[in-house]
């Protein structure tokens, strides 16, 4: 897949994680990870797994909620002990839970990013190297 497939690909993506977070929290591992889901643009409701007190407490969060689940930590060694352990939390609480897109990014992004917090310097690259206008509105924090 050359870069500017990767590029679409990775805007649907996106769109469908913004589409999916109607109804459902998504679960990431901190601030960072806060401020590129805002760069791009999914506006959905978030836990910040590492801030809540791990993932035993941000799956109860969830659970209080009534909500569904986006497990969305980064595809590293800690953040798959941290799907892991939200996988296990969810599952007992009875919550729903969505691993399949962080498997997507996971495959899609890996070989350039490792994290979450990352995708958008990916995003813009890609932008650049297929020479696309920027189809975000990149704010302060993603130059």
């Amino acid at each position: 897949m050359n870069d500017c497939d990767r590029l679409d690909q990775l805007a649907w993506l996106i769109e469908d994680l913004s589409d999916m977070s109607g109804g459902s929290i998504i679960l990431i591992e901190g601030r960072k990870d806060r401020e590129a889901l805002d760069f791009l643009r999914i506006a959905a409701e978030s836990i910040e797994v590492q801030k809540e007190g791990g993932p035993q407490r941000a799956a109860e969060r969830v659970f209080e909620s009534g909500k569904e689940a986006i497990i969305l930590t980064d595809w590293d060694s800690k953040g798959d002990e941290i799907a892991k352990s939200l996988e296990q939390n969810l599952y007992s609480l009875g919550v729903r839970y969505d691993t399949d897109m962080r498997d997507k990014l996971r495959a899609l992004c890996m070989k350039d990013v490792k994290d979450i917090q990352s995708l958008p310097s990916l995003y813009r690259r890609l932008e650049h190297i297929c020479g696309r206008p920027p189809q975000k509105d990149y704010g302060a924090g993603y130059r």
